[in-house]
């Protein structure tokens, strides 16, 4: 009997320490996501640049979506080295990177959202991580107000710069013309 115990515990050692170096492989090809930045803000037709770095023991397959309140699509699809598929609506605008990093570029208003990258192994373990995209508009008709302004007020301090030349000339005549009434009136003997 007590060789049937020892027989059995070096099976169970033999399963846990098969199991623990499973587990080991596994959590050595997780994948992981690094990034500093998940929040941008940007003007319209500015570039984006969502950087990521993923790490993983085999290759990755990278996804990244968009979501918004109002819409939800796919953008691309890519493995380092192997294929890259952009969606017909971003393929002009978007550049994917190996590291897993892609950059958007000619920013429109409705690019404003969230985006998510899902980074999926070989094994079918994931891990996804988001960024917020602000996109702010150039308000070209506060620039053409603000200059239409400015027009306006150097025009108006032209017109007071005129009108105060012209006081100015007639009160020298005025003065002058009392001058000359107040002068007493000589009269010469002939």
């Amino acid at each position: 009997m007590l060789m049937l115990y020892y027989r059995l515990w070096d099976v169970h050692d033999v399963a846990v320490l098969l199991c623990f170096t499973l587990y080991m492989c596994h959590q050595a090809r997780a994948v992981s996501i690094q990034s500093t930045q998940h929040s941008l803000t940007r003007s319209v037709q500015e570039d984006a640049f969502f950087s990521v770095d993923v790490a993983c023991n085999c290759t990755p397959t990278i996804q990244w979506t968009f979501m918004s309140s109002s819409v939800s699509r796919a953008i691309g699809v890519w493995r380092p080295g192997v294929f890259i598929n952009i969606t017909d609506d971003y393929s002009s605008r978007v550049e994917a990177h190996d590291n897993g990093s892609m950059g958007l570029s000619d920013l429109r208003l409705q690019d404003a959202g969230y985006y998510v990258v899902t980074v999926t192994d070989d094994m079918g373990g994931s891990k996804d991580a988001g960024y917020v995209l602000k996109v702010n508009e150039v308000l070209y008709e506060d620039l053409q107000y603000l200059s239409v302004s400015a027009l306006a007020l150097a025009c108006l301090a032209a017109l007071l710069m005129l009108a105060m030349w012209l006081l100015d000339k007639a009160y020298r005549k005025i003065v002058a013309w009392r001058r000359r009434k107040q002068m007493p009136v000589l009269h010469v003997p002939v």
